[in-house]
């Protein structure tokens, strides 16, 4: 008892609190009952037993701590506003995904919660913030369970009726979804690396987000943006994604600006488990638009993919300018009868097999471009023909069907398509909604 009452002396007493050091179990559920609002506690190295309940606004620091939850429930739970947890390593909490198990459980009432570099390896969600307001996440690194099948883990980063979030600087991999956003508005996501995903963020049903600097790979579909409005999405990665790398689902009013999409197809050796489901249908698309009007698509790369862009079912009315379409096997599919101009006065777009000729040196082709013309809609049709993509014969077919045009059909009319790839835009640039 003497040893007890020694060790939980305060060590240092400021205006915001008491500083606690706590070593092993015991100490650590005394020190949680003892401590007021404003304390800090100090875990020293060592492995504790979880869950970590934590009813108090208080700030717990970990030095080599380790957190295991032995496979049972959450590792821990924030019940309380202003809470603050650095530096800790949090392991092996519940499998139950119907029960919300979870690294690190962020109650509604648990305003203002800091997650600072935690690192947490498990099979449930990594982190979920169920109805709480200006969450912080940042530096934190998350890895799933692989041996169980992609569908039955959680998300790395799961957002339920939040807003204010902001989710910066971390590392998601071998979880169901890196980031998934549900219902939640005015949040941030900036500059996460998420990799070997089923989706790396995944928006439903949530308005004016941020979504800047973040890079995907080896997923299924880098972005997943869906049933959403008022989205930011600026100067993020995907590269060698399979099945897409953007994907819109009746997204309106947002902006897709200043991204780069690199080598999305179908045939990427990027499965990461032998339980995964593939994607039925999924071309190796840099950008799928589905039902989504209203939306400015402008200075994007997209390269080096089984299809640059297929816009389909009601995706009118978009301002679609100044992207580069570059060395894509397919550069559109568009499936509409109505015409789409996509120029602006100052440009149109960079397109790798425009055959036209820019004689005025104005930095536009003198002629319009017009993707989708017969020998692309062969190719959709005969899949196995695209080993002939680049060969002269279908270069000479291309010329002669634009020379002596049989049956023009509505479609998309690029009438400035530039000579030289657009410059990416500064940071500063790509802009970010108020």
């Amino acid at each position: 008892m003497a040893k007890l009452l020694i060790t939980l002396l305060f060590i240092s007493l400021t205006c915001q609190g008491k500083t606690w050091q706590v070593s092993d179990d015991v100490l650590l559920q005394h020190v949680l009952l003892m401590s007021q609002a404003g304390d800090e506690i100090m875990l020293l190295p060592g492995h504790y037993t979880a869950p970590l309940v934590i009813n108090k606004s208080l700030s717990i620091q970990g030095k080599d701590a380790l957190l295991d939850a032995h496979g049972k429930g959450h590792g821990i739970v924030i019940n309380a506003p202003d809470v603050s947890i650095r530096n800790l390593s949090v392991r092996n909490w519940g499998a139950d995904i119907g029960k919300l198990d979870a690294g690190v459980f962020i109650a509604k009432q648990a305003t203002a919660a800091q997650l600072i570099n935690v690192n947490l390896q498990g099979p449930g969600f990594g982190i979920w913030a169920d109805g709480s307001q200006k969450t912080h996440i940042e530096n934190c690194k998350i890895q799933g369970d692989e041996n169980i099948r992609s569908s039955d883990r959680g998300n790395g980063i799961h957002l339920f009726n939040v807003s204010g979030a902001k989710v910066i600087n971390n590392e998601v991999w071998h979880t169901r979804d890196g980031i998934y956003i549900d219902t939640s508005n005015h949040n941030e996501l900036i500059n996460n690396h998420l990799h070997h995903l089923r989706y790396g963020v995944h928006y439903m049903y949530s308005q004016y987000n941020i979504v800047r600097g973040n890079l995907t790979e080896y997923t299924r579909t880098g972005y997943a943006l869906m049933q959403s409005h008022h989205l930011t999405v600026t100067d993020n990665i995907s590269r060698h994604d399979e099945s897409y790398g953007i994907l819109m689902n009746f997204i309106t009013y947002s902006t897709i600006k200043n991204n780069r999409v690199i080598a999305v197809s179908q045939s990427s050796k990027i499965i990461h488990d032998e339980n995964s489901e593939a994607m039925a249908g999924a071309e190796g698309k840099a950008m799928f638009v589905y039902n989504s009007p209203f939306n400015e698509i402008s200075y994007n790369t997209l390269a080096d993919s089984e299809m640059a862009i297929h816009i389909t079912a009601g995706s009118d009315d978009n301002k679609i300018h100044h992207n580069n379409f570059t060395n894509n096997i397919n550069q559109v599919k568009y499936v509409s009868n109505r015409a789409q101009e996509w120029s602006v006065a100052d440009g149109g777009n960079y397109w790798s097999d425009y055959m036209g000729f820019d004689l005025d040196q104005d930095g536009f082709g003198d002629a319009p471009y017009e993707p989708n013309d017969e020998v692309d809609k062969l190719l959709w049709k005969y899949p196995q023909a695209k080993v002939l993509f680049n060969s002269p014969g279908v270069f000479l077919l291309r010329f002669v069907e634009r020379q002596f045009p049989v049956f023009i059909r509505p479609g998309i009319t690029d009438s400035n398509p530039l000579i030289k790839p657009a410059a990416p835009l500064q940071a500063s640039q790509a802009g970010v909604m108020p």
